[in-house]
Order: structure tokens, then C-alpha cells, then sequence
């Protein structure tokens, strides 16, 4: 969740990069209710019996190794997988375009499937992929430069833009192509799903809602955050505080991160929304206004009721 120039530092706009959070979302298949994602890890799951001759002290099932011993051969077994993969793709990946890209996928893979399974971390890494393209798309349809995606596991993805938007218009336009992609994306799965009778997809499909949901809270440097640049710079407070909030019940390391990081961004900007350049930057017509504000609102309501529509779909 970096953050850039403020309008009035040498006329730019602030941020660089769009960030997308995993925020506190985990499949509740493998996931204890008030857990984040970033770091608290999932549920241990029992072992089997144990060798007889087990030490005293033990259930009757058999040993169980310690958690910590666990997460270990998780973690040892993901760094030999990487190594393995890199020892026959390496040379070949060194002369991709897309290194970047598909090496910090396939990190991001291995690191959520400590938590949940392969088949579930590379659903989950492909939603956010085409969430992030859809800001790399709008970015590029808009004449700005942009990087392909880069993601970091736990803490989401982000695209670095190599110049500025010209005015926060752009900027909403920018931030809210992001979760349209990605709403999409979530109700194909979810469609997929329910076609099929897969509590997977439609698990899957869920958490895409509700990733992106997180993700249009009105708080920088969140998708939300951007997108109500164009409305009014006071509904960031409002954020602020349903973050917070946020961050109170789900008690997840990834959330205060956004809240340090949204909080600097939020200050700078407030700070300098009377220079001449923040004010040419948030100079808008009444039609712009309205047109983020309807897609602001429009993509919130869909995304809302297709984690309702799968949710329930799933439980039934």
C-alpha cells in the first residue's frame, strides 16, 4: 500500500500504486471466525493414529507433532517446492517478460496454501489476478503506463503506474475498474458453481465478493478510498472509522497495516487539499461526480448480493 506525492508536491497526485488487500478473508472451511488472513493461519487439522509405542501423555488417537512443528514441514515443503521449480524453470522464466508476474502468482500460491489447499490458493491468487487487471486495463485505456500485476502473499497484489492520473476522475475511474473485474469474475465462479452443485465454487465465488467488497471500503489506499477522491475528500473519515472498526472485530494484522498506511495517505492529502494543484486535481463536473458515485454504488450492491446469492447457495 505505498503512497506517493500529495497534489501540491510538485503537482502530482498522491499514490502510486493500487494495492489490494486480502484483508481478513479466509474460506470457512479452513478458517477459526476472527482470524485474519495475514499471518494467524487456519485451523490444525488432527493427525492420524499414532505408532503404538507412542510416549505417555499422549490421546489414545496417537502423537500429534506441535503446531509449530507443522507449520515447519509446511513451510520446508513449500521452500523445496519453489527451489524445485526454479531448478528446472529458472532459465527459462529469466527470459519471460512476465518473471515478475508469474513468479510472485506462483509464491502467493504456495503461501495460501499453507492455509487452505492448492486448489483453493490458486482460485483465490486468479481472482485477484483479474481484479488487478482490470486496473491495468483502465489505466492503459486512459494512456497512463502501468505494470503488470506484482502480488504479495498475505497482503494482496498491487500495479505500479508509471506516471500519475491527470485528475481525480481518472483516478476513480482507475480505482473502480479494479473491483468491477474482479465482482465479474466472482459471479462467473459463482454461476459455475451453482450450475454444477460445487460448494467449492461457490465458497470461492463468496470470498471474491467479499475480497472485493473489503477492497471498496471509502478509506485510502483501498480501491474505495480512490474511487470517493472524486466525491468528496470528507467520506474518507468515514472509511477511517469503518475500518477501524473492521480492525476491532476481525482483529487482523493486514487491516492496521491498511490503517497506517491509508492513515499517512489520508493526512498528507488532507493537508495539502487547498494547493492549487490538489484543487485542479479535484476539479470536477457535476457529471463526473454522479458517474463515479453511480458506479461507486452500483458495483457495492452487486457485489453485496452475490455473496448473499452464493453464501446461502453454498449452505443450502
Amino acid at each position: 500500500m505505498g503512497a506517493g506525492p500529495a497534489p501540491g508536491a510538485a503537482g502530482q497526485a498522491p499514490g502510486y500504486w493500487w494495492p489490494e488487500t486480502t484483508g481478513p478473508i479466509a474460506p470457512d472451511a479452513y478458517y477459526r471466525a476472527g482470524q485474519g488472513v495475514a499471518g494467524q493461519g487456519g485451523v490444525a487439522k488432527r493427525t492420524g493414529q499414532g505408532a503404538p509405542g507412542a510416549p505417555r501423555g499422549n490421546s489414545a488417537g496417537g502423537a500429534q507433532p506441535s503446531v509449530l512443528r507443522r507449520i515447519w514441514q509446511r513451510i520446508a515443503a513449500a521452500i523445496a517446492a519453489v527451489g524445485a521449480f526454479l531448478a528446472k524453470f529458472g532459465a527459462l522464466l529469466l527470459k519471460l517478460k512476465y518473471l515478475s508476474l508469474v513468479l510472485s502468482m506462483f509464491v502467493s500460491v504456495l503461501a495460501y496454501t499453507l492455509l487452505w489447499g492448492w486448489s483453493f490458493a490458486v482460485g483465490f491468487v486468479l481472482l485477484m489476478f483479474v481484479h488487478e487487471m482490470g486496473h491495468v486495463v483502465e489505466l492503459r485505456r486512459q494512456g497512463i503506463r502501468a505494470s503488470l500485476p506484482m502480488f504479495i502473499p498475505f497482503l494482496g497484489a498491487f500495479v505500479n503506474m508509471r506516471e500519475m492520473p491527470r485528475s481525480a476522475y481518472q483516478e476513480a475511474l482507475s480505482g473502480l475498474a479494479g473491483p468491477y473485474f474482479g465482482t465479474a469474475a466472482s459471479a462467473v465462479v459463482g454461476f459455475w458453481g451453482h450450475a454444477i452443485g460445487s460448494n467449492f465454487l461457490l465458497q470461492l465465488a463468496a470470498v471474491g465478493f467479499l475480497l472485493n467488497l473489503f477492497n471498496l471500503l471509502p478509506m485510502l489506499p483501498l480501491d474505495g478510498g480512490r474511487a470517493v477522491a472524486a466525491l468528496h475528500p470528507a467520506i474518507w473519515f468515514i472509511g477511517l472509522v469503518g475500518l477501524l472498526v473492521f480492525a476491532i472485530f476481525f482483529q487482523a494484522p493486514v487491516v492496521l497495516l491498511v490503517l497506517v498506511l491509508g492513515g499517512f495517505e489520508l493526512w498528507r492529502r488532507w493537508t495539502r487539499r487547498n494547493s492549487p494543484a490538489s484543487v485542479a486535481y479535484h476539479s470536477l463536473s457535476a457529471q463526473q461526480r454522479l458517474t463515479v458515485g453511480g458506479l461507486y454504488i452500483l458495483v457495492i450492491v452487486v457485489a453485496l448480493a452475490g455473496f448473499q446469492i452464493a453464501y446461502v447457495s453454498r449452505s443450502l
